[in-house]
């Protein structure tokens, strides 16, 4: 990671061309527009001396670190990543990965990536990630390879944020956006001479299907590294869009602070937080719902049928045709949430995955109670899967999650999980100390 590199004023473009049928992404917060000298070159010394406090004696970065980046420092360091020893698992190797890589929906994306990334030759190697953080595929300049062979960024190797801490395309899995990490940003040390710039691909229903990532020096420093990720994530996402045989339909993110966005084949719309109960209600009631039912659904105090009714209206000139005429109220086709995706990968017993689809609690702000049975149910099935697993790092990932952060059971868990002596497994028991203090 170059540690003279230079950022203009005005960095790439905020949002990023993509498939007609997939919404544009959050835009990734650039590197270059956060605390500049008067020549534009990023103030690596502050950030080395932040993240060194921060580290240390767990000083807050404040201003002087990008605040996603600040964010991440918190979450690695509340799950125990050692910033002098990172060790990103590689759970899978030989036959098992190729056999993992030729079924994933990306692995025709290769081809595409390489054209783009590494054919014409930039000082850096491109990877391509699963929904997990399994780095699937690596490729791209030789001897840079070779080097970043020696920090483990290997095929097989897991990325993830929890991992090995701040990296963009672990930080661009966990946050579910796109975004740059440069040099001192990283969390692990030996990580620092390296940037990397994520950006998170979407199968056409607006499922996550992993991330693309580009890792070197000053070639990826640069805010055209974020730019040409961007671009060649949009040619991946129109060809797995293009192969689906049938534009898709409108889907609903419900998860997280981002919860309440609807996204088209025209775009995506905040909605409000009434607009987005009904549709979530909807979609979780496929046969329909009367006034009366959706009323109850909607808040515990008396709600009349005529409000109902108006709140539908409203809420039709919005989404159109997706939304019956007639009644009862239901959707004229099937929405899929982000809820979904979360569900699907529990029922196939991919926890991992579980963990990575659920950025959240379902529409935090609601309070109608039809939300909240539907917050509580999904809160409660990730968490009941990711103890029941007993593997340490899903533990570990969540109890770094906010409904995970005060759980004692999950931390029990992990300290029991944990292998003993581990960053894990200390810092469970710290945890735990903590709260049976405050349980007294």
């Amino acid at each position: 990671m170059s540690r003279h590199a230079h950022h203009p004023q005005e960095g790439p473009p905020a949002g990023r061309a993509r498939a007609a049928a997939v919404p544009g992404p959050i835009p990734a917060e650039r590197p270059g527009d956060w605390h500049l000298d008067e020549h534009g070159t990023r103030r690596v010394s502050v950030v080395r001396a932040a993240h060194e406090r921060f580290v240390v004696s767990g000083d807050d970065p404040g201003r002087q670190v990008r605040p996603i980046v600040a964010d991440s420092w918190r979450r690695s360091r509340r799950v125990g990543v050692d910033p002098e020893m990172p060790t990103p698992p590689v759970d899978v190797a030989g036959s098992d990965l190729a056999e993992l890589r030729s079924s994933h929906p990306l692995s025709g994306a290769v081809p595409t990536v390489r054209r783009l990334l590494v054919e014409p030759g930039p000082g850096w190697v491109a990877a391509l990630s699963d929904e997990s953080g399994r780095l699937l595929w690596v490729d791209g300049d030789r001897a840079v390879r070779r080097e970043l062979d020696g920090v483990g960024f290997v095929e097989g190797a897991a990325w993830r944020e929890d991992a090995v801490g701040t990296n963009a395309l672990g930080t661009a899995l966990a946050t579910r956006r796109p975004l740059q990490v440069l040099g001192t940003e990283h969390w692990a040390r030996v990580v620092h001479p390296w940037s990397c710039a994520a950006v998170p691909v979407h199968d056409p229903e607006g499922r996550m299907l992993g991330v693309l990532d580009v890792t070197g020096r000053d070639d990826a420093a640069s805010w055209m590294a974020l730019a040409l990720v961007r671009a060649t994530v949009a040619a991946v996402e129109a060809t797995l869009t293009a192969g689906a045989g049938a534009p898709p339909g409108a889907r609903l993110g419900v998860l997280g602070t981002q919860g309440g966005t609807l996204h088209t084949p025209a775009g995506r719309r905040r909605l409000t937080c009434r607009h987005a109960e009904i549709l979530l209600l909807l979609a979780e009631h496929p046969a329909g719902l009367r006034g009366d039912e959706l009323a109850v659904l909607l808040s515990e105090s008396e709600l009349s049928e005529v409000t109902v009714r108006a709140e539908i209206s409203r809420l039709r000139r919005l989404v159109g045709p997706l939304l019956s005429e007639s009644r009862p109220y239901r959707l004229t086709a099937p929405l899929r949430t982000d809820v979904d995706a979360v569900r699907d990968a529990l029922a196939v017993g991919d926890v991992a995955g579980a963990l990575s689809a659920y950025a959240g609690s379902v529409l935090p702000r609601s309070t109608a109670p039809g939300v909240e049975r539907v917050r509580a149910t999904v809160q409660d099935e990730v968490r009941a899967a990711t103890l029941a697993s007993g593997d340490p790092g899903l533990v570990a990932r969540w109890t770094a999650s906010d409904p995970g952060a005060d759980d004692w059971e999950a931390w029990q868990t992990l300290a029991r999980v944990a292998p003993i002596g581990s960053a894990a497994h200390l810092r469970a028991h710290t945890r735990l100390a903590q709260l049976n203090r405050t349980l007294r």
